[in-house]
């Protein structure tokens, strides 16, 4: 009898093998499951971004109808080059406050707002409100929250950042006050935006990195990267209206997680920046380098959330034609383009 037990044990078991094959079915089930999940988790970060996004739109197009024009690019008070009869946005000149700092109060930041003193340069504030997170400007599949650069054009002041900036050239930063995208010059009234506001693009993404050096996506600096964007696509006379140059495609172009590297003030560890698709280069004040142009990058799959002049916000695909990408971000071309 007890030897029947024993053997009726024995049958009740599993064998290595038989625990083996449960374990691999297990693994490939969960093989299975994980990009779903994961897909899942992104396409929640994603809709949240745009959220943000479209949050941050809406707060613009709140300052246009308290202001009766949009927000500049920044607030700077000297020129870069003397050569440019037009004049040329310098962001290191003057106050060097941010088209963000002064739409603050129509994202519900009054008292953040309240604690800049617009009279001194952002690098002078005693209270230090451009260290502040905001979540409301950090995407969630970048993380960027939390972050902060400290650079040397800084003085030692520490900003946070964030992952939104606005177009305000499709050429450089520096030509925003001729060539203007929607936030591009001193602040346009919303008729100088020829193209129609649904057809124009407003604001897209950015992306961070935890090198302090790096001035990509801080919000209250009206730099390149920082909360500043231009496409460089040259015009293809320097007149108006705009018109671009198809020889100016293959040489440096900014799509969406364009290869070409954004140009900072201080491109660091550039195998770092190369590894994590985010290239950069180091802006001088003459030469080859001394031009101003950073592309929008995210971490969502095939391109970048961005925002209209009236608010709707879209997906701009990495594979978007180039030339009509010129056409979306110029204020004053009188070409208006739609994508499919």
């Amino acid at each position: 009898m007890n030897t029947a037990i024993m053997t009726c044990r024995r049958k009740r078991g599993f064998t290595l093998v038989e625990l083996l094959v449960v374990i691999a079915i297990i693994g490939i089930l969960v093989s299975m499951l994980l990009p779903a999940v994961q897909a899942a988790r992104e396409a929640a970060r994603r809709m949240s971004c745009t959220n943000n996004l479209k949050q941050l739109a809406l707060a613009v197009l709140n300052y246009e109808t308290a202001h009766n024009r949009l927000p500049p690019g920044g607030i700077i008070t000297r020129n870069l080059s003397p050569t440019l009869t037009f004049g040329a946005f310098d962001p290191l000149g003057g106050k060097m406050h941010s088209w963000i700092s002064l739409t603050l109060p129509y994202l519900e930041q009054q008292n953040l707002h309240d604690q800049f003193d617009f009279r001194f340069s952002v690098l002078q504030q005693a209270s230090n409100p451009q260290q502040t997170h905001l979540p409301m400007l950090v995407c969630p599949s970048d993380a960027g929250g939390g972050l902060y650069t400290d650079a040397n054009f800084t003085q030692g002041k520490s900003f946070a950042k964030g992952n939104y900036a606005a177009y305000v050239s499709p050429w450089h930063v520096d030509m925003q006050i001729k060539f203007r995208g929607a936030l591009g010059g001193y602040g346009q009234k919303m008729s100088y935006i020829k193209d129609g506001a649904s057809n124009t693009i407003m604001l897209a993404e950015v992306r961070t990195r935890a090198n302090p050096q790096d001035q990509r996506g801080v919000w209250a600096l009206p730099w390149t990267g920082a909360s500043n964007l231009a496409y460089d696509m040259h015009d293809d006379d320097g007149k108006l209206p705009f018109r671009p140059n198809p020889l100016s495609l293959p040489a440096g172009v900014q799509p969406p997680n364009g290869a070409n590297g954004d140009m900072l003030y201080a491109c660091t560890d550039l195998a770092g920046a190369q590894l994590l698709k985010m290239p950069c280069r180091t802006w001088t004040s003459s030469g080859s380098l001394s031009y101003l142009s950073a592309a929008p990058r995210s971490h969502h799959p095939g391109g970048v959330n961005v925002a209209y002049v009236d608010g709707h916000t879209s997906f701009f695909p990495n594979t978007v034609d180039l030339t009509a990408m010129g056409y979306l971000i110029c204020a004053n071309d009188g070409q208006p383009v739609r994508l499919p």
